[in-house]
């Protein structure tokens, strides 16, 4: 049998930050627990492989990325059949309000992939890049775009001036 042994403690380490970018990139919580499942498992069936690499969580984002976008094509025909029920499976994490879930669900797959890896996943701009398989600059643009929608989508109405002034009085 081969050696799986310090598996346990990484997965609990890692699992629920890959779960929630998963889940915001995959725009449905099963989708992304799917993904995420899956992903740890093959991590599991080859952890004397995985467990020497540099990242080894950084591959499992990748295969998780990967498995969301071999599904596209099923994803959204489930999304379509759950609408026909009216079914909502897009809920947020519990860490995220219920208006940002919806802003960063709203952002175009690239730029929700880059999001939910980097500030909800945890990973560096380097490790967003490896597992997205793009470079770093290409990450730092996609995240600045997809802040600059964020806050466009966000931020409240600003004040007219006269109602700045007449409040200062």
């Amino acid at each position: 049998m081969e050696d799986r042994s310090g598996f346990e403690a990484w997965y609990r380490a890692n699992h629920r930050r890959v779960l929630v970018a998963l889940v915001a990139v995959a725009g449905g919580v099963e989708l992304g627990r799917e993904a995420t499942d899956e992903a740890f498992t093959r991590a599991f069936e080859r952890w004397d492989r995985v467990q020497v690499m540099g990242a080894p969580t950084g591959w499992v984002y990748t295969v998780g990325l990967n498995l969301l976008r071999r599904g596209h094509e099923r994803r959204a025909l489930e999304r379509r059949c759950l609408q026909r029920l009216g079914t909502r499976d897009d809920a947020p994490p519990a860490t995220l309000a219920v208006e940002v879930w919806d802003a960063v669900c709203s952002l175009p797959r690239r730029e929700r992939e880059a999001t939910a890896l980097r500030y909800l996943g945890g990973l560096t701009d380097q490790q967003v890049a490896d597992a997205m398989g793009v470079a770093p600059g290409t990450v730092a643009r996609l995240l600045h775009d997809a802040r600059t929608r964020l806050a466009d989508l966000l931020d409240p109405a600003p004040l007219d001036a006269t109602h700045e002034l007449e409040a200062d009085r």
